[in-house]
């Protein structure tokens, strides 16, 4: 299997299990702050790591380097942001209205990637913007009206795209599996202290909020944000913000499936819209795929 290959179906199931999540995390909330949340949630996740930390280390990939910290310290305050932001937006603005500016995401990747000297192509470019009206028609239901909550998921949005571009540049540099604990006990940590100074934490709390604990844990963060890292290795970050924004329609289908919200045709157009910008920006691989099955 090639490698780009394989890092789109890591990346598609990344977006799944993320977007799944929002139902845990929506489950969650009724129970426990959101600081306190991901601060449990990232300490689990890499903990069920650690086993595979230590073989990685036995094996010859030094967990102690300085630099492969540094860099963890980088991935895990720039996860850190986008996610506190995004938090805070979200006590004044509507979820669907939260999840399409955070999808914005998907556009500030290749625009920020150009102050990295990243170029993008075309039909990225073009994916990119049919995922944003697509994630528009998904989540919008009323009129567009700005207050102090957008503008904190917008700031939300900015880190989302930084971190996407920060694990393209460090994932390649290290081991996937090091790095991601890495960041996962840096976010753990720091979500920690602002649990400390803003949320009351009591073990009926958490005990409330065991089953969704468990799953953003052990799924969303110990296996879907260690894919993400080992699937960028062979993703050009704009095209993985693209798979990435799957992410959305999961969620929509999730609250579909498990909380019996209703999922209608414009929701479904928006999704399709999605999967569109996926597949347009995606183009030069599938044409080129076609031509060596054909030729």
């Amino acid at each position: 299997m090639k490698d780009t290959t394989r890092a789109n179906i890591l990346m598609w199931i990344t977006a799944m299990i993320w977007g799944f999540a929002f139902v845990a995390q929506r489950a969650g909330m009724e129970d426990i702050g959101p600081f306190a949340y991901s601060s449990i949630r990232f300490a689990l996740g890499g903990m069920s790591l650690l086993p595979l930390v230590f073989y990685y280390h036995r094996k010859g990939n030094n967990f102690l380097r300085k630099d492969l910290w540094l860099s963890g310290l980088l991935a895990g305050s720039v996860l850190f942001c986008g996610a506190s932001a995004q938090q805070v937006g979200i006590v004044n603005t509507p979820a669907g209205k939260a999840g399409f500016i955070t999808g914005l995401y998907v556009v500030m990747v290749p625009v920020i990637g150009l102050l990295w000297k990243r170029k993008t192509s075309l039909p990225v470019w073009i994916g990119a913007a049919l995922s944003v009206v697509g994630m528009y028609f998904l989540s919008i239901h009323e009129g567009i009206k700005i207050n102090k909550g957008d503008m904190w998921v917008l700031a939300g949005a900015f880190f989302w795209a930084n971190h996407v571009l920060v694990i393209a540049w460090l994932s390649p540099k290290y081991n996937s599996v090091q790095l991601a604990v890495i960041q996962f006990f840096t976010v753990s940590v720091l979500s920690g202290l602002m649990a400390l100074g803003f949320e009351t934490i009591g073990w009926s709390n958490v005990h409330g909020a065991l089953w969704p604990i468990l799953y953003g844990g052990l799924m969303s963060v110990g296996i879907a944000y260690t894919l993400q890292v080992v699937a960028q290795k062979h993703a050009h970050p704009a095209y993985a913000s693209i798979v990435l924004s799957l992410e959305t329609v999961f969620a929509a289908l999730g609250g579909w499936l498990v909380l019996s919200e209703s999922f209608t045709l414009r929701e479904l157009f928006g999704s399709l819209l999605i999967f569109t910008g996926i597949l347009v920006a995606q183009w030069q691989e599938i044409f080129s795929a076609w031509r060596k099955t054909f030729n």
